[in-house]
């Protein structure tokens, strides 16, 4: 039987060439002002296929880099979804900055240009907020970090539960890995700012997380993220110091792992990682090991517990506003919520473990550790 013959290819622009090349190339010198987006997409498939972008192309992404502004914000939003779910997300935002498409889309990220940083950072900050997406692929199993060994990665936990916690969707088209991607480019983004210097000539970024988390909803509202996208990397940003700050020294008590996780929630883990591939990305080729493995100890053991001990982030309740009311003779109000709030912090502490308990401790309580203003007018 005969075969039917292939259709003659129709290739008037040479695309198998390019192809054959792993070439982007633009077919058109208005292709770039017919449709904006198409200047991100370019460098989304590039990176995506490991191809390059040929020399007129690139010459004219950095001459048409401005028109990114002109573009709707949930067009950027999708093409920047699509390539942070994959690997190699931070080579693709150096190539965006390269060509002056980061700051044209983003235009906040100017401002944090070779802004110097203390002797600890090997970067400034915004090559510092690049290179940490590349630390957060590392840390996520997803890529290399040219500055660390095996051992370096070995210190971080990593489970199936976390794998699973990273790969769930946050919102249509997003996941936390990719969330947690565009958390490390923006959770400095204040730091330009807020920079100034101490009476001791010390330089400091003082309220860069709080500012820094404003910023950084504005900018995904701008580029149409939702809300529940938004509310994840503002908590994200401005807790992204808070790991280091759960104890001055040893690993966190009970009460501290609860606190972070009652403010941070599911957030919380994010944030863990986030912080690990801030120092990564803060020391660069000059980690200090000791202070890496002190790091990761404590976000392993916290990471521990929280997934171990439920009851240390969620205890059972043993009082409610009721019993408090009548044991105390209250009326209704905001100090019976603090006084539930100091039950579970006590009970996550080991302190408490019964109702007796909880109320004999509520009863030994001052009552100037609380802010409602009614008082005690009785005891149990």
């Amino acid at each position: 039987m005969r075969q039917p013959q292939s259709p003659a290819l129709i290739d008037p622009f040479h695309g198998r060439d390019d192809l054959a090349a792993k070439l982007i190339r633009v077919v058109s010198a208005e292709a770039f002002q017919l449709d904006p987006v198409r200047l991100l997409r370019a460098v989304r498939l590039a990176s995506e296929l490991d191809f390059s972008i040929d020399k007129e192309t690139e010459a004219r992404l950095r001459q048409s880099a401005g028109l990114i502004g002109d573009v709707a914000g949930e067009r950027v939003r999708e093409e920047l979804l699509r390539r942070l779910a994959k690997p190699r997300a931070g080579r693709f935002l150096a190539y965006l900055d390269e060509v002056g498409l980061l700051t044209a889309m983003i235009p906040e990220l100017a401002l944090a240009v070779d802004v110097v940083q203390p002797k600890e950072h090997f970067w400034s900050v915004l090559a510092h907020s690049i290179k940490t997406v590349d630390a957060v692929e590392f840390l996520l199993r997803q890529g290399e970090w040219e500055y660390a060994d095996d051992a370096v990665l070995a210190a971080v936990p990593w489970t199936d539960e976390l794998a699973e916690h990273f790969n769930r969707e946050v919102s249509h088209g997003s996941t936390r890995g990719a969330m947690l991607k565009l958390t490390a480019l923006l959770h400095d983004i204040a730091k330009p700012q807020t920079k100034a210097y101490d009476e001791t000539g010390r330089m400091r970024f003082l309220g860069h997380p709080q500012a820094g988390a404003e910023m950084a909803a504005d900018i995904l509202g701008r580029l149409r993220f939702s809300s529940k996208e938004i509310k994840l990397v503002e908590l994200l940003v401005e807790n992204h110091l808070r790991p280091t700050q759960m104890s001055q020294q040893g690993l966190p008590s009970h009460r501290a792992i609860y606190r972070y996780f009652r403010d941070t929630g599911e957030a919380g883990i994010d944030i863990f990682f986030l912080s690990l591939a801030d120092h990564l990305a803060t020391r660069g080729p000059n980690l200090e090991m000791a202070g890496w493995q002190e790091h990761a100890a404590t976000v392993s053991y916290v990471l521990g517990r929280r997934f171990e001990e439920e009851t240390l982030t969620r205890p059972p309740k043993l009082v409610d506003g009721y019993d408090i009311m009548e044991c105390f003779s209250l009326k209704p109000g905001p100090r019976i919520g603090e006084m539930l709030e100091v039950v579970r912090e006590a009970q996550a502490g080991g302190e408490v473990s019964t109702r007796e308990e909880a109320l004999a401790y509520l009863e030994r309580l001052p009552a100037s550790s609380l802010s409602g203003d009614e008082q005690n007018s009785g005891s149990r």
